[in-house]
């Protein structure tokens, strides 16, 4: 029994905590409310099958996710030259370049050379937007905000793995709360997959695909297999890299973004809490891939109480559950005195939220940061 309580709460305290982040990512690429649903059902679906099927296969641990970090930087990208079809072409090549990953090893090491802190400070840059949304929100609508924000505080001292989920689900209640009020009754709405045809632009594919890549990469698959290592695990790399990729090629029609290796949830299962044999705690990874299959079918219901949801209420707990990352991100990113300049020049970049030539900050942000690197890199004199 103890391995499947901790498989469901590491699906609960993966779609609850982050759901929402993903909706908002769709939405500013230009899905609609259907796509956006699609996209969100889809990926509950594919990261439970891939989950189950990684866990069960090597009896380890490992747990599949959506990219959190991959959603915020839709966020932070906003509209794609070519609209939604566009972005669903740049998920496509994403997943392409991760199951490239797992077959040519080159690649591979090509994103490990990219300097950890300049990959933080961009992620840091791509989370500051939703993580001022609590602020925003707390002035806008300060009575139907503090509530969530004052539990949030309340449970991150005595419960911390709790705070997000609460928040959100204190959100939900208040969500329902004001949709009945204005006669808007909330209703199970039925599951949905609407497909999009894909079209390639070079502005998304440089401006969501190649950023999206790196992103997961380097704060989804590298740090999620690390926590899993880091518990004495043998973690199968490639073939987790090519099932992941393989999931977002075929999720990405659908609206999925972006399929990979947990991280910030990788630990549940992995630890002691699972089992106190290291060899049964895979059941709880199990459970959980599991658990997000029938998430998957309630899905369109969380999404139709969030579009219900007083504006930015349900923004401002996704701002909250990204604010550890963000964190986070900006100590890697600034931990190096002589570093620090490269660092800040790809977050201040990456958070302004600017396009140039139909490319979005992220991309700049990083040009702009290995740009100031090298420059700034110390010279050996003859």
């Amino acid at each position: 029994m103890q391995p499947h309580l901790v498989g469901l709460v590491t699906a609960l305290v993966g779609f609850t905590s982050s759901f929402a982040v993903v909706l908002a990512g769709l939405r500013a690429v230009g899905a609609d409310a259907r796509a956006a649903t699609s996209g969100l059902v889809v990926l509950c679906a594919v990261q439970g099958l891939v989950t189950i099927v990684l866990s069960q296969r090597h009896r380890v641990p490992l747990t599949s996710a959506w990219s959190t970090p991959g959603a915020a930087l839709l966020v932070a990208t906003g509209a794609v030259a070519g609209g939604w079809p566009a972005a669903v072409g740049a998920f496509l090549v994403c997943g392409a370049l991760l199951v490239l990953t797992a077959l040519w090893r080159p690649l591979g090491r090509l994103v490990a050379a990219i300097p950890a802190p300049l990959a933080q400070a961009m992620l840091a840059g791509v989370l500051l937007t939703l993580c001022l949304a609590p602020v925003r929100a707390l002035v806008a609508t300060p009575l139907l905000v503090a509530p969530v924000v004052l539990l949030w505080l309340v449970l991150l001292r005595v419960a911390p793995r709790w705070a997000a989920p609460a928040a959100f689900a204190l959100a939900l209640v208040v969500a329902v709360v004001v949709a009945t009020a204005d006669g808007r009754p909330p209703a199970l709405v039925a599951p949905l997959v609407e497909l999009t045809v894909p079209v390639l632009t070079p502005a998304a594919l440089v401006g969501v695909a190649v950023p999206l890549y790196l992103v997961t990469m380097a704060s989804q698959n590298v740090p999620g297999a690390a926590v899993v290592a880091s518990a004495g695990y043998t973690v199968p790399w490639r073939e987790a890299l090519l099932l992941t990729g393989v999931g977002t090629m075929a999720g990405a029609p659908a609206g999925g973004h972006a399929v990979n290796l947990a991280a910030i949830t990788a630990a549940l299962p992995a630890s002691s809490d699972a089992h106190p044999d290291p060899d049964r705690r895979w059941l709880a990874s199990r459970t959980a891939g599991v658990c997000y299959l029938v998430l998957a079918a309630l899905a369109p219901t969380l999404t139709a109480l969030v579009d219900a949801a007083p504006a930015g209420l349900v923004e401002a707990v996704a701002g909250l559950a990204l604010l550890p990352a963000l964190g986070a991100a900006l100590t890697v990113a600034v931990a190096a005195a002589d570093r620090r300049v490269p660092a800040l020049v790809t977050f201040l970049l990456a958070a302004s939220s600017v396009t140039i030539a139909g490319v979005g900050s992220a991309f700049w942000g990083l040009a702009a940061g290995l740009a100031a690197w090298w420059w700034l890199a110390p010279r050996v004199r003859p």
